[in-house]
């Protein structure tokens, strides 16, 4: 893949259950991240436009791959799991070594992070706790897992709209 497609991004459904508008919600902001990063060339998708950050197009999506693993797979489940662009020397590999994988990788690992959080939730109930609490962490429940997925989202996607627009003036949508 040269870049990603555009695409339609699914709305997030305006009323329903609890379970519901927090899974559209969810959904909705994956998508708006992958369309941030639709129709650019890799190179582009690894610009800093911003000098004094080492954020980049494919660092946000990079970094939102293990934000998913970390908190479905590791914290919920309790899953032992190998983080995508994680070494034990380097916690920001993420956002600085960008060509350690192909961009059809990248959005691969994306892709199946965000299915396999969503198998794991599938069929558990909101108030239930973590498997396995972070360090000096009191256990959460599913529903501020959600929570605090929709809020990681939607300030990142904030940054993708001011990075996207400094490398070729697209705002919106």
């Amino acid at each position: 893949m040269d870049q990603i497609p555009n695409f339609q991004r699914p709305k997030p459904i305006l009323n329903g259950d609890e379970r519901h508008q927090l899974e559209s919600w969810l959904t909705f902001h994956r998508a708006t991240l992958l369309k941030k990063c639709s129709g650019l060339s890799f190179e582009d998708l690894c610009r800093r436009p911003v000098a004094t950050s080492s954020m980049s197009l494919l660092g946000l999506l990079r970094h939102m791959t293990f934000v998913e693993q970390i908190w479905f797979d590791v914290r919920f489940a309790g899953n032992d799991v190998i983080e995508y662009y994680r070494r034990p020397d380097d916690r920001e590999v993420e956002w600085n070594e960008l060509d350690s994988a192909t961009l059809d990788e990248v959005v691969a690992n994306f892709q199946c992070a965000c299915e396999t959080s969503d198998e794991l939730a599938r069929g558990h109930a909101l108030d239930e706790l973590v498997q396995q609490p972070g360090a000096g962490w009191e256990p959460v429940n599913l529903y501020w897992i959600y929570l605090h997925m929709i809020e990681e989202y939607a300030r990142h996607c904030g940054h993708a709209d001011l990075i996207r627009e400094m490398i070729d003036g697209t705002t919106g949508y």
